[in-house]
């Protein structure tokens, strides 16, 4: 059986278990005895068990979010609304409970960092869905805003029991504005004689930042 047939297996497998089992050792266990695939090369495959299927079912949907955004022609829409596009296709794609019972294991303490870094990875996917090409400070401020707006409206929509989720898409629309107003700020601060003096001090130096190079292949931000 090659990898890749084992690695959708066992994910097709795992999510039968993940609303009683949560992303755990008795999930993957079950997961391994339903797909088939060997136990060691389930192991290889994901060392860490359901830490590791939990980020591969994310990066999954990240991926599937970015196929189906490309396929659509968000031309005519606003950018602020290609954006908001983006996350709310990112949420029909999850599946809520196996989403709550990953945010519920990304809490862990031992787990945070990995947590964060699956948030980054979806803003990074989102924003590189939509043509996005910053290579400078810009490209780590956006990725920071857009994580922290789709955590939050994670967090809202696991909750929301609204028809079509309608109060998520307020939820979210909100959230965007205050980060459009954000950027406005940063606008604007670049006309008034503070900005320039901070544009030729500390700014001047955050500008050099570039964001990390991608190993060749790596569906990121110029693929």
């Amino acid at each position: 059986m090659e990898e890749r047939e084992a690695k959708e297996r066992l994910l097709e497998a795992v999510l039968g278990h993940v609303p009683f089992d949560g992303w755990s050792e008795t999930s993957f266990a079950a997961a391994i005895a339903d797909s088939g695939v060997a136990p060691g090369l389930a192991r290889a495959l994901f060392p860490r068990g359901g830490l590791d299927l939990a980020l591969a079912w994310h990066r999954a949907g990240d991926a599937e979010m970015a196929r189906r955004l490309a396929a659509e022609d968000l031309s005519g829409l606003r950018f602020r609304d290609r954006v908001a596009r983006a996350v709310l296709l990112r949420l029909e794609l999850a599946d809520r409970e196996a989403v709550r019972r990953g945010t519920a294991l990304f809490a862990l303490p031992q787990n945070a960092g990995v947590g964060a870094g699956a948030l980054w990875g979806t803003a990074d996917a989102i924003w590189t869905a939509l043509g996005d090409r910053s290579d400078d400070l810009n490209w780590y401020s956006e990725r920071a805003s857009l994580a922290a707006v789709h955590g939050a409206t994670v967090l809202y929509w696991l909750g929301d029991d609204s028809p079509g989720h309608a109060a998520t898409r307020d939820f979210l629309d909100r959230r965007i504005e205050g980060v459009m107003r954000f950027e406005k700020l940063k606008a604007g601060l670049a006309e008034n004689p503070l900005g320039r003096m901070l544009a030729a001090g500390p700014l001047k130096f955050l500008g050099r930042i570039r964001p990390p190079a991608r190993p060749e292949g790596f569906p990121g931000r110029n693929s």
